[in-house]
């Protein structure tokens, strides 16, 4: 708690020099004058949460004081207990302080566009893609964001082959991020007869969606495409021709949409999640050096990793990546997933703010 404590002492002689700059009148003026107010913005939800920590700190001192004096029994199992609720919330307060200490990602703010694939374990790896966007679905929800699919590949029994979407809102990627990587079921398929428990799996790759200023592609770079949208087993759903394959020439890139009734708009979506791939290709070639140091932290992205097992016979979910095991894999799949993602948060806030 002390190192805690000291960095927001930091963070309250900044905030301070920064009110000073800001209560300036030609402060307005000034080119960084938004910058400087989301900053100071941020830096009062420290200095706040610093100081509820203080009182409840001293709250605990006073009662752990007032326990070693000694008490009738009544009042000392009060202040026992009075003194578990404070330990408690002084814990919790602490894990939302380090959050707050950490510097946001710079695409956190943006919407998610989010691309689930079948990996091994054919049928029922579709079948578990499917579960995996149902969860996605419902967590957004909690969140209060949109989502809007882009592109889907179902199969006959309802799982899906691939499904590609985007979840709308600000600060849809920066709890999406995590999701990113080989997510591993463990479950007796409802395809098979004999009850054994298969493995299959299904990767998850997370992107920041793009915005137009950030990736400029050339009309005569692109090839597009239409053709009929269709649905399980290839039956056509109608005979306008409104899905659009966009291909990249140069990166060999391809998209596609279908979900639309309007070739217009579906290609709109489909534009959207090619500028997202393009900016993404952009950044790995810019950090390309930095890859390997990517690789050890939390929500990297890449696709090889082995992120999380869901194990329903022992209604178990397991995050791989910091060692969490949590057995409510029910309410998970329900869209609790802040079971999983918080947790994630803290250990990352303690990795930064450790310097790790």
């Amino acid at each position: 708690m002390e190192k805690l404590l000291a960095k927001v002492a930091e963070v309250e002689r900044e905030a301070r020099e920064l009110e000073k700059v800001l209560s300036d009148p030609s402060a307005p003026s000034r080119p960084d004058f938004p910058e400087l107010s989301r900053r100071y913005n941020r830096l009062r939800l420290v200095v706040e949460k610093g100081e509820e920590l203080r009182r409840i700190l001293q709250n605990i001192a006073e009662e752990e004081q007032l326990l070693s004096e000694g008490s009738d029994p009544e009042l000392e199992r009060a202040l026992r207990e009075e003194l578990e609720r404070d330990r408690e919330r002084a814990e919790k307060v602490a894990q939302e302080l380090r959050r707050l200490l950490v510097p946001p990602h710079p695409d956190d703010h943006k919407n998610a566009i989010v691309e689930i694939r079948a990996g091994a374990g054919g049928e029922e790896a579709a079948l578990f893609a499917a579960d995996l966007f149902r969860m996605y679905t419902k967590y957004a929800e909690k969140k209060g964001f949109n989502v809007r699919i882009l592109d889907s590949h179902p199969t006959d029994l309802g799982g899906y082959k691939e499904i590609v979407f985007a979840v709308e809102g600000p600060g849809a990627y920066g709890l999406f991020r995590y999701e990113s990587g080989v997510h591993r079921v463990q479950r007796v398929p409802e395809t098979e007869a004999s009850g054994r428990i298969h493995t299959s799996t299904a990767t998850v790759a997370v992107l920041p969606e793009a915005e137009e200023v950030e990736v400029e592609i050339k009309p005569e770079d692109l090839r597009i495409e239409t053709f009929r949208s269709s649905g399980p087993g290839g039956q056509h759903m109608q005979k306008n021709e409104t899905a659009v394959r966009i291909t990249h020439i140069p990166t060999g890139i391809v998209v596609t949409c279908q979900e639309e009734r309007s070739q217009h708009r579906n290609k709109e979506l489909a534009m959207r999640v090619l500028r997202t791939k393009l900016r993404e290709l952009e950044e790995q070639k810019k950090e390309a050096e930095l890859r390997e140091k990517r690789r050890r932290q939390i929500g990297t992205g890449e696709r090889s990793e082995k992120i999380r097992t869901y194990n329903f016979p022992q209604n178990r979910v397991t995050d791989h990546r910091i060692d969490l095991t949590v057995y409510r894999l029910e309410d998970i799949l329900e869209g609790d997933l802040d079971l999983i993602v918080e947790p994630l948060l803290a250990e990352e806030a303690a990795r930064l703010l450790s310097g790790g």
